[in-house]
């Protein structure tokens, strides 16, 4: 029984921790689309310069959107077959947990000794949406949306996780169509 108990404390950490570092992916495609024809891509300037983040973010999606299209085999031309568009979205989720203790309880006296604590935490939870778009019809062909949390101090962690969390999107990318 404690055996059990040790490996289901274990399972619900590991699984509280992995939810907590993991980004949610969802992608669109339009289904008259034929991925196949696209071989190349550019920025979208215009759009892009729109996005408000930093600067030094905007380089790191960028440049993880770069390199995950050029191992997809597309390349960077003038004149492109599409463009690459991103937007970002960003909303804060305020807790409160609710913490009663009792260090001192004996039982029969229950106010005695007990106390409650009351703890708000917040996090940043932010979007990632990539928009591919088609230049000779100049209509949104895919689009990809990461959510999940993006919070770290340090330079080379913000790099790693900019890029896992461009990659993951991008994965689904381009969309694989059932043949009838």
């Amino acid at each position: 029984m404690k055996n059990f108990n040790l490996f289901t404390i274990t399972f619900l950490i590991s699984l509280i921790l992995a939810s907590c570092g993991s980004v949610r992916v969802a992608s669109d495609y339009d289904s008259e689309a034929d991925f196949s024809k696209y071989k190349t891509f550019a920025f979208y300037k215009s759009g892009i310069d729109k996005v408000e983040i930093s600067d030094i973010d905007k380089k790191r999606i960028l440049k993880s959107i770069q390199s995950s299209l050029l191992n997809k085999g597309l390349t960077i031309d003038e004149n492109p077959d599409v463009l690459i568009n991103i937007a970002t979205k960003s909303s804060e989720n305020i807790y409160i947990d609710n913490t009663f203790y009792s260090p001192y309880y004996t039982g029969w006296y229950p106010n005695y000794g007990r106390g409650h604590r009351q703890v708000a935490y917040s996090t940043s939870e932010g979007a990632l949406y990539i928009d591919v778009i088609d230049t000779k019809t100049k209509q949104l062909i895919w689009q990809g949306k990461g959510t999940g949390v993006l919070s770290s101090s340090k330079k080379t962690n913000r790099d790693v996780l900019v890029s896992s969390f461009v990659t993951k999107i991008l994965e689904v990318y381009p969309p694989e169509i059932e043949t009838k």
